[in-house]
């Protein structure tokens, strides 16, 4: 069993929230659940091809920063092999994404891109990356561009931030070190969001780095670094506010270590057997969305009934998500070449 860190601790009875954005964040984390269920079952019958890796048991990690912390829609996003969840929580429509894992015209990549390749330039997704540690230099690049037009073109709107998702085996890649120096020394507007969940494919963690505590890292660029428990939405979302708060006011870039836990393989093709049956259940227990929805009915802010109608609205989104995509036309042959270039306006 890989040895467990102990997990940050987060006073929950200081958190402030509404009915309204209690009820947002188990929306968003159903629907990331929901949805990854449904693509094992659609990939096991034949609906879907290639790798698929699925984001089951870290849905608080892109809840709680993006729908709990940013602007979905007008901020960046940066994903990995891992991007389904980031797209719909970003907002990229579920019948899109579905679209896209079947391979048809009606995709957010146009059926190009399959699982590992999610974008929506109209959500500010940035894309998802099949090689690791591919998009973080991206990420940087978007928030390099924020801050230009800011400063330099004088666009006052221009206070976008970049969230750049990656897992612990990218913070052992050169790109992760290089674009965390020079983040740092132009004060970049960007959270580097590492999704601890202790494996890469099939390496533990603690095995594959010289220093496992990933955000103390930070330190040697002068960045700030924090650790948060990464099955808990309200402790991410508190983290994710301040870093925000502090890039949108031109203090430069924050690395969050979550720790988090797939609770499937590493893909669907992995039949899952290196990870020990006590280390799962170790985080089994720690379902992020049970977590929250008890926390929603024990302080009053819902009901179990009102949680159980998300739950209804969520399972009635996905089957309508697969039935478009099952009813989408493939991409025309014709167009093979598409979007191999920029396109006139």
């Amino acid at each position: 069993m890989v040895q467990e860190r102990t997990l940050p601790t987060f006073n929950a009875a200081k958190v402030q929230i509404t009915k309204e954005e209690g009820l947002r964040l188990y929306e968003d984390m159903v629907l990331g659940r929901s949805f990854e269920d449904k693509c094992a079952e659609m990939y096991y019958r034949g609906k879907m091809f290639g790798f698929v890796h699925l984001y089951n048991g870290q849905e608080a990690v892109s809840t709680g920063i993006i729908q709990g912390a940013m602007r979905p829609g007008e901020d960046y996003v940066s994903s990995t092999y891992r991007d389904h969840v980031h797209a719909l929580s970003a907002g990229v429509p579920a019948r899109e994404v579905m679209a896209e894992l079947f391979g048809k015209a009606t995709g957010c990549s146009k059926g190009r891109g399959g699982s590992m390749h999610m974008f929506s330039a109209e959500h500010r997704l940035l894309g998802g990356y099949a090689f690791v540690a591919e998009g973080i230099p991206v990420a940087a690049g978007a928030a390099f561009q924020s801050k230009y037009r800011r400063e330099v073109l004088g666009d006052k709107n221009a206070d976008q931030v970049t969230a750049c998702f990656f897992g612990d085996g990218a913070a052992n890649n050169g790109q992760f070190f290089e674009t965390l120096n020079m983040a740092a020394l132009w004060k970049l507007p960007i959270l580097f969001v590492v999704e601890n969940n202790k494996w890469a494919i099939g390496m533990a963690h603690d095995r594959a780095t010289s220093d496992p505590e990933i955000y103390k890292k930070a330190s040697a660029f002068n960045m700030a670094g924090v650790e948060v428990d990464g099955m808990d939405v309200l402790a991410v979302r508190a983290v994710a506010q301040e870093a925000v708060a502090r890039a949108r006011a031109g203090e430069g870039p924050t690395l969050i270590e979550a720790l988090t836990y797939r609770f499937r393989g590493h893909s669907l093709a992995d039949p899952d057997e290196l990870r020990s049956k006590a280390e799962k259940e170790f985080w089994f227990a720690r379902d992020p969305i049970k977590k929250l929805a008890a926390y929603l009915v024990e302080h009053n802010i819902s009901t179990q009934e009102e949680l159980k109608d998300i739950d209804r609205k969520i399972q009635a989104l996905i089957e309508d998500a697969v039935k478009f995509a099952e009813s989408s036309p493939e991409p025309d042959p014709s167009e093979l070449y598409r979007f191999v270039f920029a396109e006139d306006e």
